[in-house]
C-alpha cells in the first residue's frame, strides 16, 4: 500500500529495529510516525533523536507514546513488580487475561486506547513480545508455589495465596492468546489497514543444541519458552491473516543476532542501571561448609564504582563486550542481521513487495490447503451417510462432538424446521407464532427426537422462557468453577443464543429472516449466468424446495457470523 499521507504506529520505536524503520518511513512521507515505547523516556528519547535527525520536518511529525501494551491503561506505567504485589491490581490482571473477552476488557486496554485514539493505518510492531511474556519465567513462579505449598502441609507460615496469584499471572498461553484477540479487535475498529510484526525465532536461528543461557539448564526451560510462546504467536498470527476484516498480516522473522545501535567507552549498564563494582579480599575469602549460599554479602565490599569498558550496544539484548559479539558472530553460531536490512524488508513488504521474508505468506503457501480429491469424494461419503440413514430409519443431525453448542442448536433448531415445512416458501409463509407452537407440540409428541438433544448437553427453551427441558448436564453455559449462576433476561437470552434449542416466537423471528436473507442473496444473479462465479445459486439450495440442516447452518457460520474461510 502506499505509505504517503498514512498514519504509522511504530511499537517498540526507542529500539534498534523499531529505529531504524523509523529511519526508513520518513522516505516514504508518511502523514505522521507514532514512536511508541515501553517508559516514557524511551518515547521522549526516541523522539528527541529523530526530530534532530530531520529537523525540516513539523513538530507534530513524530510523536512519542508510552505504556506496557500488554495491561489495561491504567497499569500501563506501572512496573510489573508493583502490579503483582498489590493484590487488587494482580486480581484485576487475573481477570482481564482469564475473564470473558468482554467490551470492559477490551476498551480498558492500552492497547485499544492507543489504536483507537491514532488510528494508525500502518502498524508495525517491534516489540519482542515472546520475550516480554516467556521472561516472566513460569518455571520459577511454579517453583515458588511448589515451596508454599510444602511449607503449608508442614503447617509453617507460607504466602500460599500471593504465590497462586503470581503464578496465574504468570501464564503464557492466556496472555498470549488474549493479547492477540485485543489487538485484533483494537486494529478492527482503528480502521487499521496493514500490520508488520518483527517476529523471534527465540534463539537467534540457532537450534536445541544452542549454547547460550543465563545459568539455567541446556537447553534453557526458559529459553525454550521464548521459542514456544514465538512459535504460538507466529500461528496466532496466520489465523488473523485469515480473518476477512482483520488487517493485512505479515511477519518479518529474524533469525540471527541484531546488531548494532552503537560502539563506545563507558558504563556498562543492566537493566537501566550501571553494574557496581566488587571485591572479595584473598586474605578473607568465604568458606564453603555444608551449604552455599546463592546471595550473601558478608565478605564483600562494594566499591560503588561502575563498570567500564568498551562495548557494543545491540539495543533490547543489552550491550557485549568485545570478545562476546565475536564470539556470537563466528561462522556456525548466531552470526548477526543489522537492523536496517530489516527494516528494509518491512518497508518493501508494506509497500507490496514480496520479499520472500514474510512467514505468514510462507506458512500459507506451505500448509496443506484443501484438495480436489477431497471435494470430489464428498459426494460419496455423503449420499453414503444419507443411504444409512434411510436404511436404520434415523436423521443424523448433531452429536455435540464437534463443537461448539452454537453448532448442535442451530442444526436441530433448522431441523425442526425442516421436519415440519420442508421447504422456503412454506417458513416464509408462516408466522413466528405459529412456528414456535408447531415446534414445541413436536417436541412435546417426539420423545425420541426430545431425548436425542437432550442427551448431548443441548437443553430445549420451550416459548413461555421460562421451562426448560433439560439433561443432567448441559453445554452451555460453561462450567467455569461454579455449579450455580443468576439467570436474568440478560443471561437467558446469552444461553439460548449461544446453545439451547429455543422455541421462543422471537427466536422463530430471527430463523423467517435467514431464510429470506439466503433467498435475496440469489437475486442478483443474472438468469442463465451458468458460470463460476457464484455459490450460492437457486441450485445450490435445491429450488428452495428443501431445507438442507447442514447448508443452512455452514451459511449462517459464514455470513451471519461473519466466520467465512478467507483463503483456500
Amino acid at each position: 500500500m502506499e505509505i504517503k499521507g498514512k498514519t504509522v504506529l511504530v511499537l517498540g520505536g526507542w529500539g534498534l529495529v523499531g529505529s531504524a524503520i523509523c529511519r526508513k518511513l520518513v522516505p516514504e512521507k508518511p502523514d505522521k510516525i507514532i514512536v511508541s515505547s515501553l517508559l516514557k523516556s524511551e518515547a521522549l528519547d526516541a523522539v528527541a533523536q529523530m526530530r534532530h535527525e530531520y529537523p525540516d520536518h513539523d513538530a507534530d511529525f513524530f510523536v512519542p507514546s508510552c505504556g506496557n501494551i500488554f495491561v489495561r491503561e491504567e497499569f500501563k506505567d506501572l512496573p510489573r513488580e508493583e502490579i503483582l504485589s498489590n493484590p487488587e491490581r494482580r486480581r484485576t490482571l487475573i481477570n482481564d487475561t482469564l475473564g470473558e473477552l468482554s467490551e470492559e476488557v477490551i476498551k480498558t486496554s492500552t492497547i485499544y486506547n492507543l489504536f483507537t485514539d491514532y488510528r494508525p493505518e500502518v502498524i508495525v510492531d517491534c516489540i519482542n513480545s515472546a520475550t516480554a511474556i516467556a521472561y516472566q519465567d513460569l518455571f520459577q513462579s511454579s517453583r515458588a508455589l511448589l515451596k508454599e505449598l510444602d511449607k503449608s502441609k508442614e503447617g509453617e507460615q507460607n504466602t500460599l495465596f500471593d504465590s497462586v496469584e503470581r503464578l496465574l499471572c504468570t501464564l503464557y498461553t492466556p496472555q498470549l492468546i488474549r493479547h492477540i484477540q485485543i489487538l485484533y479487535r483494537s486494529m478492527h475498529d482503528a480502521g487499521t489497514k496493514i500490520y508488520v510484526k518483527i517476529g523471534t525465532s527465540g534463539t537467534g536461528g540457532m537450534g536445541l543444541n544452542i549454547p547460550y543461557t543465563h545459568s539455567e539448564e541446556k537447553p534453557s526451560s526458559v529459553l525454550l519458552s521464548k521459542s514456544a510462546v514465538a512459535g504460538a504467536h507466529t500461528l496466532l498470527m496466520f489465523l488473523m491473516g485469515r480473518t476477512p476484516d482483520a488487517p493485512i498480516t505479515k511477519e518479518i522473522k529474524p533469525t540471527a543476532a541484531i546488531a548494532w545501535k552503537r560502539v563506545a567507552y563507558g558504563e556498562i549498564m543492566k537493566r537501566g542501571k550501571p553494574i557496581l563494582l566488587q571485591d572479595c579480599s584473598p586474605d578473607d575469602p568465604y568458606k564453603i561448609n555444608k551449604n552455599l549460599e546463592l546471595k550473601n554479602s558478608s565478605k564483600t565490599t562494594k566499591t560503588n564504582e561502575p563498570l567500564q569498558s568498551v562495548f557494543i550496544d545491540t539495543g533490547e539484548n543489552g550491550l557485549f563486550s568485545r570478545g562476546e559479539f565475536e564470539a556470537i558472530t563466528t561462522p556456525g553460531q548466531m552470526e548477526y542481521v543489522t537492523p536496517e536490512e530489516i527494516a528494509e524488508s518491512v518497508i518493501y513488504e508494506i509497500k507490496g513487495g514480496n520479499t520472500g521474508h514474510d512467514i505468514i505468506n510462507a506458512l500459507d503457501n506451505a500448509t496443506l490447503s484443501p484438495t480436489y480429491r477431497a471435494g470430489y469424494m464428498f459426494h460419496s461419503a455423503f449420499s453414503k451417510m444419507q443411504e444409512l440413514e434411510k436404511e436404520h430409519n434415523v436423521d443424523s443431525v448433531a452429536f455435540e462432538l464437534l463443537g461448539p453448542p452454537r453448532l448442535s442448536k442451530l442444526l436441530y433448531e433448522s431441523y425442526l424446521i425442516s421436519k415440519h415445512y420442508h421447504n422456503f416458501a412454506a417458513v416464509t409463509k408462516a408466522s413466528a407464532e405459529e412456528m414456535s407452537k408447531v415446534l414445541s407440540e413436536m417436541i412435546k409428541k417426539d420423545s425420541k427426537l426430545r431425548s436425542e438433544i437432550i442427551s448431548i448437553g443441548i437443553p430445549i427453551l420451550m416459548p413461555d422462557g421460562v421451562s426448560l427441558l433439560r439433561g443432567e448436564e448441559i453445554k452451555i453455559p460453561p462450567f467455569r468453577g461454579e455449579n450455580v449462576l443468576p439467570a436474568n433476561q440478560k443471561a437467558i437470552d446469552a444461553w439460548a443464543h449461544d446453545g439451547w434449542v429455543d422455541l421462543r416466537v422471537k427466536n422463530m423471528e430471527r430463523w423467517k429472516n435467514r431464510f429470506e436473507e439466503m433467498k435475496k442473496m440469489t437475486e442478483p444473479i443474472p438468469a442463465g449466468d451458468t458460470s463460476s462465479r457464484f455459490i450460492y445459486t437457486k441450485e445450490y439450495w435445491n429450488n428452495f424446495e428443501t431445507i438442507e440442516p447442514g447448508k443452512i447452518v455452514g451459511w449462517i457460520f459464514s455470513y451471519e457470523e461473519k466466520g467465512l474461510r478467507m483463503k483456500a
